[in-house]
């Protein structure tokens, strides 16, 4: 790679595979000029973009390793930077022993997605494409995998930059009206601004919608299963997980803490969390357990107050519905129609959605999965691409400052100066997602979460 300034970056190493023994392991280096670094590890000049069997030198000239050596120049490599690749044997030890050689030769150790970082800073990714590196490699579903790759293979941000430039258009034709106010012309109609606008918003909101799909399997869903103690909770996790993860008694209180599992359904990570009956108590463990369970309500997307088909809804469970936070979206789950011979079925009234299964026997467990799905709006969609949090975050921004345009192209007298400004921040909004206008410690944040070696 040219390097203007004459000053090469700093050379990187990392165990690029995870940790623990295995068949092969890599270890991976990036920076300047690394054919001399080659040379010294190799004894061979590596030809570029083949795979060269050497033995991996130690300083003595003895072999730490013999293995795969792969040689990537600039600016064809996925950091934008000479980049080295040593396949050698998985053991721990000699992955060790493979990267202390390697700073020996004067590479320090990479940090945490320093090597998508350089790729990003080099136009080898845009932002969102970075991001996608490590959502794929955390993806916990096939589809959360099939949608961070769309994400990474750049479909997110061709839809993110076909918002923008419709954007600078429109911003283009505002511009030129504020520069030539003498000409007295309708900008609205000339431009055409009312049905552009409108298309904007639009395409944005099909974008937001299924950047919120994507943000499902990014994060998953987090549901907890709440209620009073032996109405069946742990069953019915039990059943939703399809194992036995929780202890199941006849004797109330036998749940002293939150038991988590994290399981999908049509794709979707959904991380269950049985807790704690609710109940007066004075035993302490349970005490504690309770006050856990308080916490993982307050933390979750969706919770389901378990009932006993038999004794309905009581006093005790309206008490524990009325202490839920306002905007938590609940389903009451009558449970154990197994003993009252009653089908399984779904109710919805008021918005509130009641269904009647069986943990014990699974008889309504298919309509338990779909709505929950239902509660939080997957449609299922197969061109869903992964998203974030920042991302709905940036995406709502933008379509708040087109709003406010709209608002203001509406009014009987427009003012085109906050016009144009809304526009121009919907614009930041929208290309902060790839990384035109976003701060460096954002970016600071954004690579540190990345595994080493990434």
């Amino acid at each position: 790679m040219n390097h203007p300034s004459g000053i090469l970056p700093a050379i990187i190493a990392a165990i690029a595979t995870a940790p623990g023994r295995g068949g092969v392991g890599m270890v991976r280096v990036s920076g300047g000029d690394l054919t001399d670094f080659a040379l010294k590890l190799t004894g061979k000049t590596l030809r570029p973009r083949y795979a060269t069997r050497a033995n991996f030198l130690a300083a003595d000239g003895s072999a730490i390793d013999t293995g795969l050596a792969l040689y990537f120049p600039a600016p064809a490599s996925f950091t934008g930077e000479d980049v080295l690749e040593f396949q050698g044997h998985g053991g721990p030890v000699v992955m060790n022993l493979l990267l202390a050689r390697c700073l020996e030769l004067g590479a320090r150790l990479a940090e945490p997605g320093e090597f998508t970082r350089r790729a990003f800073m080099n136009n080898k990714l845009d932002l969102a494409q970075a991001e996608a590196v490590a959502d794929l490699i955390d993806a916990s579903t096939t589809a959360a995998a099939r949608s961070a790759m769309r994400s990474l293979q750049g479909e997110f941000s061709r839809a993110v930059h076909a918002l923008v430039d419709e954007l600078v258009d429109l911003r283009m034709r505002v511009e030129a009206t504020l520069d030539f106010p003498e000409e007295d012309i309708d900008f609205f109609k000339e431009a055409d601004a009312f049905n552009r606008l409108a298309r904007l918003e639009a395409r944005l909101n099909e974008v937001r919608a299924q950047a919120r799909q994507g943000s499902l399997l990014q994060a998953g869903l987090h549901a907890v299963l709440i209620g009073q103690p032996n109405v069946g909770k742990s069953s019915l996790m039990n059943r939703l997980a399809g194992d036995d993860l929780a202890i199941v008694t006849a004797t109330p209180g036998t749940t002293r803490d939150a038991l988590k599992s994290a399981i999908q359904i049509d794709g979707v990570p959904l991380h269950v969390i049985d807790t704690a009956g609710l109940r007066e108590t004075g035993d302490e463990v349970e005490q504690m357990g309770i006050a856990r369970t308080w916490k993982a309500i307050a933390e979750a997307d969706l919770a389901l107050l378990i009932l006993d088909a038999r004794t309905g809804l009581t006093e005790a469970d309206q008490a524990i519905l009325a202490k839920l936070p306002e905007n938590l979206p609940r389903i009451t789950v009558r449970n154990k129609i197994d003993l009252t011979d009653e089908p399984p079925g779904k109710h919805t009234q008021d918005a509130q959605i009641s269904l009647a299964l069986s943990a014990r026997t699974g008889a309504g467990m298919e309509l338990l999965q779909a709505t929950l799905l239902e509660c939080v709006g997957w449609r299922g969609d197969e061109d869903v691409f992964i998203a974030r949090a920042r991302h709905l975050e940036a995406l709502n921004a933008g379509a708040t400052h087109l709003a406010f345009a709209r608002h203001e192209a509406q009014r009987q007298v427009p003012a085109l100066e906050l016009f144009a400004e809304n526009l121009r921040l919907a614009q930041n909004a929208l290309a902060s997602i790839t990384g035109e206008f976003t701060p460096d410690d954002l970016l600071g944040v954004i690579f540190s979460r990345f595994c080493v070696g990434k």
